[in-house]
């Protein structure tokens, strides 16, 4: 067998502007590639893989995990973010392979406790120059997964880094750093992911599969935890409609199976606003490279502006009527002081962290003491944390 022989399929007929391995700018410590996976292919796996992705699933992003199994956890919101993004990417002739990866890995950075654990270490960090979780994902991959011999983090491709860092679109202007947070600086300054232009198409559609996702799946947790009703939703004009166009044609059906027609009804509706959107902007664009799309005037995957301004006011709802429902606000509440009081803990008295937690750099040093606490607590699991919460602070037990 010829050694140059590649196992795997051949790339699919991709447009000329999407990620195509072949044409990777290759990984931080050079590897060599195999017969059996396109590089893509092997950051995917080594995402899902890590010990990160498995800690997704006890973390929530809304409920603390006791409150019940049903709720979705970070990690099948991830999976699903996934196949919205593969469906997008297919048919806009993009690399699905990059743009899984890139749905699989975006909140490995997260903390425990979904919205609230964020809130709480933003304020902790922010005379620690700052938490933010986008680029504690980067570190996360970079760093803090500690699993090969050859290199700290995962080693993945230029690409799928470039991704994660600015699927959201360009982070700064061009050479001005000072503004971004730290993780995101020091890693840039040994590997450049050209964080002033836009990243791959296949990127945005990660990002912009995040929003789909997450806002179509909290409505159907909301309603669910009975934090939302029907009636509410009504008060969306898109919503309502879709509600009339399922009553219309089933009649009165019971909560569970109403909420999962509407829901998934909503969701095509956006890909496909998705789809009309961004073949237009790409059609205005007429990009030959991937780099036409990096350094465009604007994002080529995008919501149309009504379904931008439908998204918008469904955020607003559900900030309204779901993230500050009081009953939400009691349980974030008891999840900051679990964030907040570890925090304190750990960064006063570090011989409390755990052995492998402990370097003479990290017991000198303050500023290095908080981002190495920070970075202990963000991989926490909720229901670690609460164990952890518990150990440390209930004089009633001895455990160690």
């Amino acid at each position: 067998m010829n050694s140059d022989f590649k196992i795997y399929h051949p790339e699919p007929d991709y447009a000329p502007y999407a990620c195509l391995a072949d044409r990777s700018r290759g990984r931080l410590h050079p590897e060599d590639d195999t017969k059996t996976r396109s590089p893509f292919q092997r950051d995917r796996d080594r995402i899902i893989h890590s010990g990160a992705f498995r800690r997704l699933i006890h973390k929530t992003q809304v409920f603390v995990y006791h409150e019940g199994d049903y709720y979705r956890t970070r990690l099948t919101h991830s999976i699903e973010v996934a196949q919205i993004a593969r469906s997008i990417a297919i048919v806009l002739g993009l690399n699905d392979e990059i743009a899984e990866s890139l749905a699989l890995v975006h909140d490995f950075g997260h903390t425990p406790f979904g919205h609230a654990g964020e809130e709480a270490m933003n304020e902790i960090m922010a005379p620690f120059q700052g938490f933010d979780h986008n680029a504690q994902s980067l570190r996360v991959v970079t760093k803090l997964e500690q699993r090969y011999a050859a290199f700290d983090g995962l080693n993945l491709t230029w690409e799928t880094l470039e991704g994660l860092a600015k699927h959201n679109g360009p982070l700064c202007e061009k050479g001005q750093f000072d503004d971004l947070n730290i993780n995101l600086r020091t890693y840039n300054a040994q590997h450049d992911l050209e964080l002033h232009s836009y990243a791959s198409a296949e990127a945005q559609v990660a990002g912009i599969s995040d929003d789909v996702a997450y806002n179509n799946h909290d409505i159907a947790d909301g309603i669910r935890a009975g934090l939302l009703t029907m009636g509410q939703l009504e008060e969306l004009p898109l919503l309502n409609d879709i509600i009339r166009e399922v009553r219309d044609s089933y009649g009165v059906l019971e909560d569970g199976r109403e909420i999962h027609e509407v829901v998934r009804r909503l969701i095509n509706r956006m890909v496909n606003d998705i789809l009309i959107e961004s073949k237009k902007r790409i059609s205005a664009l007429q990009p030959e490279t991937v780099d036409d799309i990096r350094n465009a005037s604007q994002c080529v995957i995008s919501f149309s502006p009504e379904m931008k301004e439908f998204d918008k006011r469904l955020k607003s709802f559900l900030m309204r009527n779901m993230y500050r429902h009081y009953k939400v606000n009691r349980m974030s509440s008891k999840a900051k002081r679990v964030i907040t009081d570890l925090f304190e803990l750990f960064q006063a008295e570090p011989e409390c962290l755990p052995t492998e937690w402990q370097t003479a750099q990290v017991m000198e040093d303050p500023g290095t003491r908080a981002r190495h606490v920070a970075d202990f607590i963000a991989g926490m699991t909720d229901r670690y944390a609460i164990l952890e919460h518990k150990r440390l602070f209930d004089t009633s037990l001895f455990e160690l």
